[in-house]
């Protein structure tokens, strides 16, 4: 099984897609905070695309031991979220600051209310410090060309310029572990 997680309007064949507004390709209309209709040990990949950021750091912790929980041992959990250093680097470089609002604070409609904003950043270590700290192992960079997922045109594509996946700067950082094959 796996699971994407605040799929909004992309689809990947053969994964299960949760979000917080229905739509017709959208199984599961949920938070993705708790999975309690998904047992433990039976998903063997969790994507979650600009998603992360949605929970702050208080609660990020609860958010990973929920998604590692349904995680078989070994399984694999990929997220993709801005990243606070090229963003500010690109910030730096002269870039306007509307150029970064949605990226740094989100804005997507709430299924139940009418927003939901992004509540933290992350750069490369502070990342591999919360997953780790929540139990996951291997944490190492992906790249979007070398996953099932490659064809759909996500956040985990997300370049200045925009569509320049050749010579442009990915601004989101794109990060994977994997839950220990002997679970604790």
């Amino acid at each position: 099984m796996k699971l994407h997680l605040g799929c909004g309007t992309r689809y990947i064949p053969g994964y299960i897609h949760i979000d917080r507004i229905k739509r017709d390709h959208v199984d599961l209309v949920q938070d993705v905070r708790s999975l309690a209709n998904v047992g433990d040990g039976t998903v063997d990949v969790v994507y979650a695309c600009q998603i992360l950021e949605y929970s702050d750091r208080d609660e990020v912790g609860a958010v990973l031991q929920e998604w590692r929980r349904v995680l078989t041992p070994g399984g694999l959990l990929r997220l993709s979220v801005p990243n606070f250093d090229v963003l500010t680097r690109l910030y730096l470089a002269g870039f306007r600051l509307e150029w970064f609002l949605g990226s740094m604070f989100g804005r997507i409609p709430s299924g139940p209310g009418p927003y939901d904003y992004h509540r933290t950043t992350y750069d490369a270590p502070s990342l591999t410090a919360v997953l780790t700290e929540n139990g996951f192992v291997g944490v190492e960079h992906w790249d979007w060309r070398q996953t099932e997922h490659a064809h759909v045109d996500d956040f985990s594509q997300a370049y200045c310029p925009h569509m320049e996946k050749e010579r442009g700067i990915l601004w989101n950082l794109n990060m994977q572990a994997r839950k220990p094959a002997l679970a604790s």
